[in-house]
């Protein structure tokens, strides 16, 4: 009873300080047990849903690299040299880049209607890829699932931050966006049980059916499972959202209810001042560099490994193992950057993992070697794009400058693809080592910049500690209202 009682009483407490226009010296009461519980609810149902839906939306754009070597480009007659090939890779970033503005969708529409919509789109397009008989319809399938896919992941990291803080983002949208290098690594592991048997339907048409048709059903999953806000989530009880409210006060000062209601309302003047900073340049230009390798290996590593004197068979098999590491790596490096509060450095060594991990493919023509560089490569690559997404969101000084700084990073950032998936062209066999320079050139380029942009970050940070005297740390559950927006109490996460 005494439990009981002390739960009532802290939930009284927020409802006091939420229904008060000013807070004990603009501080927002917190709960920390209470907190705790509200977080491991969100984490149970968001992450787990979200991450089911990336890992569908992941394979069913890179299985294409396994339906080529499983007998696509014969039976559709691509050229020799391999840019029918790249052409199918190149239409889907373009569709991806012209959609790309869809991310700000997420804060317009319900997110349980647009993401429903989405993951049915692009799991029609995905099954519907098994039926096509010519290079030509494949070009168009693959740009429409290009937009669909636009619409639901780069959207995603943008509408957890109406749930988390941003020391309590990294982890998750890692978590999340982990489900691409675990899709790759399913992927390699699907297609080999797939194509290592002998059906009446080729087998890479049996790939695209396989890999397509369970994702049309998961959108009721989305429709049925993903909460629009904290207020409206059904699966939280009052004292839950309660505490929701509370957290809202304390990022963004007001709660869902009040004028800071963050489904629905865009601030067209954020917009401009996302436009206007150069911060938002330079993570775009970082996403570009990552994307050159984020969008090529998948797709060109089932036949790099055939190029290496491995079966197709075998190739689809041995293109997991580093995925997986990859997968490791991403949890690992986003929990050490929210808890160390160093996602720059984060970035700066994991480009240097996969930078080395490119020269060695480059360099050297010895088997062994040049797959210990697949490993570099892919637990470089896939953690330093991961962790750049949450480092935009973090130094964004509202939601909708979050949502512009998302849709800007995507806007520039997957023109990436359009370089990468060009750069492995069929007379660089065996071992692409224009690809393999190129990518490497990129990934110690995108290390650089993460460098230049932690050192601009700490002399804002400095500038606005002189003009505003040092933030207070978080004590005993007490944190200062708006700290997550533009104001005397930002400061930039590094």
């Amino acid at each position: 009873m005494a439990s009981t009682e002390s739960v009532s009483q802290d939930s009284e407490k927020q409802v006091q300080e939420l229904s008060s226009d000013v807070h004990d010296n603009d501080r927002v009461f917190v709960d920390p047990k209470a907190e705790k519980r509200l977080l491991r609810k969100l984490d149970m149902r968001l992450i787990p849903v979200l991450f089911i839906l990336y890992l569908f939306s992941y394979l069913d754009r890179s299985n294409i690299g396994n339906a080529k070597i499983a007998g696509m480009s014969a039976e559709l007659k691509f050229s020799k040299n391999g840019n029918d090939y790249s052409w199918l890779l190149t239409i889907f970033y373009i569709s991806y880049i012209l959609f790309e503005w869809c991310a700000l969708m997420w804060k317009v529409v319900p997110p349980h209607i647009w993401a429903a919509a989405m993951v049915f789109g692009w799991g029609l397009i995905a099954t519907m890829q098994s039926a096509a008989h010519s290079w030509k319809a494949m070009m168009a399938l693959r740009f429409l699932l290009g937009a669909f896919e636009a619409g639901f992941g780069p959207g995603v990291p943008y509408y957890l931050s109406f749930f988390y803080m941003r020391r309590e983002l990294g982890l998750r949208i890692g978590l999340f966006l982990s489900a691409g290098p675990l899709a790759t690594c399913f992927a390699g592991a699907l297609a080999y049980g797939i194509t290592s048997g002998h059906v009446s339907i080729a087998n890479w048409r049996l790939l695209f059916l396989v890999e397509g048709l369970p994702t049309i059903l998961l959108a009721s999953m989305a429709w049925f499972m993903l909460p629009d806000s904290t207020t409206t989530a059904k699966f939280l009880n009052e004292e839950d959202k309660q505490v929701a409210r509370a957290r809202g006060v304390r990022q963004v000062g007001g709660d869902e209810t009040g004028p800071a209601k963050r489904i629905g309302n865009i601030v067209w003047s954020d917009i401009g001042a996302a436009l206007l900073d150069v911060k938002n340049y330079l993570t775009a230009m970082m996403y570009f560099s990552c994307n050159v390798s984020f969008s090529s290996l998948p797709v060109f590593l089932p036949t790099i490994l055939t190029e290496m004197g491995y079966t197709a068979i075998n190739a689809q098999g041995l293109s997991a193992p580093p995925y997986f590491i990859s997968f490791l790596v991403v949890i690992a490096s986003t929990f050490i950057a929210d808890r160390t509060g160093q996602r720059g450095i984060t970035i700066f060594v994991l480009s240097l993992i996969g930078g080395i991990g490119y020269i060695l493919l480059a360099a050297t023509s010895k088997t062994a070697v040049r797959y210990f560089g697949v490993y570099l490569a892919a637990a470089g690559v896939f953690p330093a794009i991961i962790n750049i997404l949450p480092w935009v969101l973090n130094n964004q000084g509202s939601d909708t400058r979050r949502g512009a700084g998302i849709a800007m990073l995507n806007l520039v950032g997957q023109c990436g693809p359009l370089l990468g998936t060009r750069i492995y062209p069929g007379t660089d066999a065996p071992f692409y080592r224009l690809g393999m320079w190129t990518c490497a050139a990129f990934m110690l380029f995108n290390g650089f910049l993460a460098i230049v942009l932690r050192t601009l970050l700490v002399w804002e940070n400095k500038r606005a500690d002189a003009k505003y005297g040092i933030v207070e740390k978080e004590t005993d559950g007490q944190v200062a209202a708006g700290v997550e927006n533009e104001g005397p109490k930002f400061r930039y996460v590094l």
